[in-house]
């Protein structure tokens, strides 16, 4: 039997194959960022995964930034996603939860009303998202974040950590990548603060391992795990040495006994993301992006990582689990229906490999 198949324990999350749905927006929340009963089908089709990490959750509602995105810091959001852990439960499957502050990658056309955008400093992201009322948009301006506002948000991650317990959740991710708020602080081009949480390396990886830390501390270190993807320019993020800064943050986070790293392939070719988190990370790994199923079986044989994470695979293949270990073909996912409302593109993916032949 491939070792894709073989059981995993990372921390106190036990898998029952190394077969990891890796986090995606999908956009089919409510306006309230309420789960939906499209999201309970979605989820519960994919419940063969060793282990499912539900798509980036804000918070907070300043976490809130692009349409339709779900969030976990009220009553309602909790029930909604309850129902969702609920149902992949009962489908003999496992999740965590990941949460992500998107930061300054906002527009106030997306959050509700009140809601604030921020970030280490008060420099706009030079980019543009969708809304539903305006179409493409530029991002807001920020507000910089005061120390006494930094340890609110921090306090915001560590509530939801427990919220997401209180769901159903197995245990979080915390979101480091993607030009979101974390990464907003480690990047050098984002931050350009004089406190402890700008300036050298170490100063800005501070708000990333302490919301890791306060997490850890809410529902144990063996139910929280970060997503890391070392030189990712999305959202405007730059930095001027993401080795460094990759480095600095998994020594930080070291003697927490984090259950995993999500690590994702570095789009500089020049970087080795993935034997940088060996060699930096004493937890186990998540290895990411462009994998099928051969592929991950070989990096896994390798001894590259620890399991490993399918995204797009996933969306047109519910039965991506049933399919690799028989060998059928996969399907091809519909673009135009990755973040458009509805079952359509969504929910409404066949089980091909559990039909009658």
């Amino acid at each position: 039997m491939s070792i894709l198949f073989e059981p995993l324990r990372l921390g106190e999350l036990q898998l029952s194959n190394r077969i990891v749905m890796a986090p995606m927006t999908r956009s089919r929340a409510s306006t309230q960022a309420v789960p939906t009963a499209e999201m309970v089908d979605y989820y519960r089709q994919r419940a063969g995964a060793g282990l499912i990490i539900a798509e980036g959750t804000a918070p907070s509602a300043d976490g809130l930034g692009y349409c339709r995105t779900p969030a976990i810091y009220d009553r309602a959001q909790i029930e909604g996603w309850r129902q969702v852990t609920r149902a992949v439960r009962d489908a003999g499957g496992r999740m965590v939860l990941q949460l992500m502050h998107v930061g300054r990658a906002a527009s106030w056309q997306n959050k509700p009303v009140g809601a604030r955008t921020v970030a280490p400093s008060a420099l706009r992201a030079r980019t543009q998202l969708f809304s539903d009322g305006a179409g493409m948009v530029d991002t807001d301006h920020p507000q910089a974040l005061s120390l006494e506002q930094i340890g609110e948000v921090i306090g915001h991650y560590r509530q939801a950590a427990e919220n997401a317990r209180e769901a159903g959740f197995e245990g979080v991710e915390l979101h480091c990548t993607s030009g979101y708020l974390p990464m907003q602080f480690m990047a050098s081009g984002s931050n350009q603060r004089r406190d402890g949480y700008g300036g050298t390396v170490e100063n800005r990886v501070r708000f990333p391992a302490q919301v890791l830390a306060a997490m850890a501390d809410a529902i144990g270190p063996g139910r929280v795990g970060f997503r890391l993807c070392p030189g990712n320019p999305y959202n405007d993020i730059s930095d001027a040495d993401p080795v460094a800064t990759a480095q600095a943050l998994c020594a930080q986070v070291e003697p927490l006994g984090l259950a995993y790293l999500h690590i994702m392939r570095s789009p500089m070719s020049e970087l080795d993301a993935f034997a940088l988190a060996r060699r930096h990370c004493a937890s186990p790994l998540i290895l990411n992006d462009g994998f099928d199923g051969p592929s991950a079986a070989a990096a896994l044989e390798a001894g590259q990582g620890a399991a490993v994470s399918f995204a797009r695979h996933f969306i047109a293949n519910p039965d991506l689990v049933e399919r690799l270990h028989a060998g059928l073909p996969l399907a091809a996912f519909d673009r135009k229906t990755l973040y458009t409302k509805g079952a359509r593109g969504y929910s409404d993916y066949p089980n091909r490999s559990l039909a009658p032949t």
